[in-house]
């Protein structure tokens, strides 16, 4: 049996389990749509790493996104989540453009540090503007219709849940795409020899700033949808520590393709959900740990350790 079809049915096992999971299992509902729309926000977040660069700030827009609905129905009424996934992506993506005009011109530390501190600064704006904001409680997202239908609180956390699944398995074939091509090898010869890319005539800041602003895009539409899933957003969305969570998915899962950001997030979700269950204040310590172990012994994460079990089975006689 062919790697590539392996993977295939690795993937289609994967949906089918967040399809079906859910059904058997109502609690697993809410849980399994934060597993996808986090592991659309890490999809932006290993496409920088393709070129080396890491982000602390993203939280920035997943905050964008989220706050766009909740300001939508504090100030304007009721919305419907298909405009909700339209408008919050394309205004994080706007944001993203903005930012990163500054922030592409910079690398490695920089890069990071520069994008943590819009992070913060948004943050801070979200906490002390409180007439605007509500502070640190936060703004309550009502249930939004979908198609101008209404839906029940037990029957939208399906809506929700599927409509997440179809939307990952887009997102995730576009990101894909947009790897393997030039675009994409370009990404990530800024890792390898940024240099040798401005001698062949190519703006190496022209290719980061594509790749932030689909990674802002990315965020700002996992920030709609989490903020949906559990109707509130609160300036916790856009904490630097928001950042470093979608980060530790992402070597968790590993950056090799799409698929690490959805395995990360279903390691990360599902010993956080057990963990803090069963050890309200150390749920922390075995995340630790678990992070440890995944380096120590899957350097690359989980898909590369898949892959590298793969390449070990082909070396054999």
């Amino acid at each position: 049996m062919s790697g590539r079809l392996v993977s295939r049915l690795i993937i289609a096992a994967a949906i089918v389990v967040a399809a079906v999971l859910p059904i058997i299992l109502p609690s697993w509902a809410t849980l399994t749509t934060l597993i996808l729309a986090k592991g659309i926000v890490v999809l932006g977040i290993i496409i920088l790493l393709q070129a080396g660069q890491v982000s602390f700030g993203h939280a920035m827009f997943f905050g964008v996104g989220a706050y766009t609905i909740a300001f939508w129905g504090r100030y304007v009424g009721p919305g419907d989540l298909l405009l909700f996934l339209l408008l919050g992506p394309l205004i994080a993506m706007a944001f993203g453009l903005l930012i990163g005009l500054f922030v592409v011109r910079y690398r490695e530390i920089f890069f990071g540090m520069l994008n943590l501190a819009f992070s913060m600064v948004m943050w801070s704006l979200l906490e002390k503007l409180y007439a605007f904001t509500n502070g640190a409680d936060g703004i309550r997202v009502a249930r939004p219709t979908l198609a101008g239908i209404a839906f029940t609180p037990e029957a939208f956390q399906y809506v929700l849940l599927y409509l997440t699944l179809g939307l990952v398995l887009v997102v995730s074939y576009g990101v894909q795409r947009y790897l393997d091509s030039p675009l994409g090898h370009m990404l990530r010869a800024i890792k390898g020899n940024e240099t040798r890319l401005e001698y062949l005539g190519v703006s190496a800041r022209k290719i980061l700033l594509i790749g932030y602003v689909i990674s802002a895009f990315l965020g700002g539409l996992g920030g709609v949808l989490v903020a949906t899933a559990q109707q509130i957003a609160t300036p916790e969305f856009a904490y630097w520590t928001k950042s470093g969570e979608f980060v530790f998915i992402a070597i968790l899962g590993g950056i090799a393709n799409a698929a690490g950001a959805f395995a990360g997030a279903a390691v990360f979700e599902t010993v956080r959900f057990f963990a803090s269950a069963q050890l309200a204040n150390a749920w922390q310590l075995i995340l630790g740990v678990v992070l440890i172990v995944i380096i120590m012994f899957a350097p690359n994460g989980l898909i590369g350790l898949r892959n590298r079990r793969k390449a070990q089975a082909e070396v054999r006689p």
